[in-house]
């Protein structure tokens, strides 16, 4: 227990004093998740209305990848995003591995299918009615999906929070990938494993408070908008 008390008085201390490393981390943490999370949403919204919108062979087995995509391991993501990007491998020649470009692409392969499950059961959740009356004035190709987008607002901006939280939290495969080198690709999830195998539990206090604060806040932001909209 006096190992708790003094990890966190530490870990206070350090937050306070505005630690450069913690702030650095903090940082690229914002920058790799929030990119994948972008990413993500474009190809998850696209990916799961294009598949709840329309009939074609072999659907429900799409349907099933999506669903299984969702949980995927994160250990498995990271071992077939290396392969890919490994020296050797079929992107080798782009120079990927070991960089913060790397952990995005590991970090979209997880929270993209999160995004497409989560849009694909919105889209499908549309009454169909309403699908045949925005057809029946007139609408075109594109203001017919934006209307749907606009109308499964709020589980798709439930989708994207979905997503953020597991690219945010991922850490096998950012290990894996980005190697976790100091002052380049490490991040909040790597630095608190790192911290913790070392023994540092009052760093590895302070990187999980602040991961627990920046989660809470993105969320919050995106619940306001989410519930404002509903309103």
């Amino acid at each position: 227990m006096d190992l708790v008390v003094q990890g966190i008085v530490r870990a206070a201390g350090l937050l306070a004093s505005g630690d450069r490393e913690i702030l650095e981390i903090t940082l690229l943490s914002l920058r790799v998740s929030g990119g994948a999370t972008l990413i993500s949403t474009v190809i998850g919204v696209t990916l799961g209305a294009a598949v709840a919108l329309n009939r074609f062979p072999g659907r429900n087995i799409a349907v099933s990848l999506i669903n299984t995509g969702m949980g995927l391991p994160p250990v498995v993501v990271g071992l077939w995003v290396t392969l890919f990007i490994w020296r050797s491998g079929p992107l080798g020649d782009l120079g990927l591995l070991y960089t913060p470009t790397a952990i995005v692409v590991a970090q979209v392969v997880i929270a993209a299918p999160i995004v497409t499950g989560i849009s694909l059961a919105a889209m499908q959740n549309i009454p169909e009615k309403l699908r045949f009356q925005i057809l029946s004035l007139g609408a075109g190709r594109a203001r017919y999906l934006a209307l749907l987008v606009r109308e499964a607002r709020l589980p798709l901006l439930a989708g994207v929070m979905a997503g953020f939280g597991g690219a945010l939290s991922e850490v096998g495969a950012s290990i894996m990938v980005g190697g976790n080198i100091r002052g380049y690709t490490r991040v909040l999830t790597t630095a608190t494993v790192m911290e913790t195998g070392m023994g540092n539990f009052e760093v590895a206090i302070a990187l999980g408070f602040v991961l627990l604060v920046v989660a809470f806040i993105i969320n919050y932001v995106l619940t306001s908008i989410q519930q404002r909209i509903r309103s």
